[in-house]
């Protein structure tokens, strides 16, 4: 078998696999660039507080408060839900915990109405917090540690906020757009299980037919145009007229 045709298999081939793909990498294309990633992460729908001042009071030892978590290497004096606390840290999130800086009290793992007051006080939006739940197996949009306080609201966007129990800090903002964004970056990323993994085969395979199906067709219009075949083509895209062949009498 000739080599052109070989080429022509080759091209014929790579564009079956790749093409599907190409339209799908176009699309979510779109669908991501139309979306600003505030929007998609919640942020827009997410509260700041300002930053106040802590008042000069007598709080806890310090001490006392960091011996009583196991692997916490420092303790840091700042606000919850309005109020001082210390916040312990150190290697892994078993290590962070909330208490009370003036009563040396632990404040977590979170309860329910305080999962709630940090949800509310994180929303800005116009719906009310429909269901709470401390849930250790959370929807697929959300890939963090768990257990997790899942709180939803009732807005048209079907907002969900994800609250660590044992930090206090929101972990996820989810809602509509975020879903819609998430579904074309899988399809985007060809990660149809985790979403998240750029490196998988089925992207490098796809790149790869994409590849070959770029140099194939660089390959076959060289050698048509070797051997003129291109040469009417030409002619028109420059404004003349092909000319007609004449065969010797």
């Amino acid at each position: 078998m000739k080599l052109k045709t070989w080429i022509q298999r080759i091209h014929l081939w790579a564009g079956l696999v790749f093409g599907v793909q190409v339209l799908l990498w176009m699309a979510s294309g779109v669908v991501m660039s139309w979306f600003p990633i505030e929007l998609v992460r919640g942020e827009t729908s997410a509260y700041t507080a300002p930053l106040r001042p802590l008042a000069a009071e007598t709080y806890a030892s310090p001490g006392g408060v960091i011996a009583q978590v196991d692997g916490a290497t420092s303790v840091e004096l700042t606000r919850f839900l309005g109020r001082p606390v210390y916040v312990t840290r150190g290697p892994g999130e078993a290590a962070t915990a909330i208490f009370d800086a003036s009563s040396g009290d632990r404040l977590t793992p979170l309860s329910e109405k305080d999962a709630r007051r940090v949800a509310r006080r994180d929303y800005v939006g116009e719906g009310e917090i429909d269901r709470a739940a401390l849930v250790s197996f959370p929807p697929q949009e959300y890939r963090g540690e768990t257990p997790v306080w899942r709180i939803d609201f009732d807005d048209k966007r079907h907002t969900r906020l994800y609250i660590s129990p044992d930090t206090g800090e929101v972990r996820a903002r989810r809602n509509d757009i975020w879903r819609l964004y998430d579904f074309f970056w899988m399809l985007h990323i060809m990660d149809y299980e985790d979403r998240k993994d750029f490196n998988n085969p089925l992207i490098m395979t796809a790149s790869a037919a994409g590849l070959v199906f770029a140099l194939s067709g660089i390959v076959i219009v060289i050698l048509r145009l070797m051997r003129g075949r291109y040469g009417n083509d030409l002619k028109l895209l420059a404004g003349r007229r092909p000319g007609k062949k004449t065969e010797r009498p």
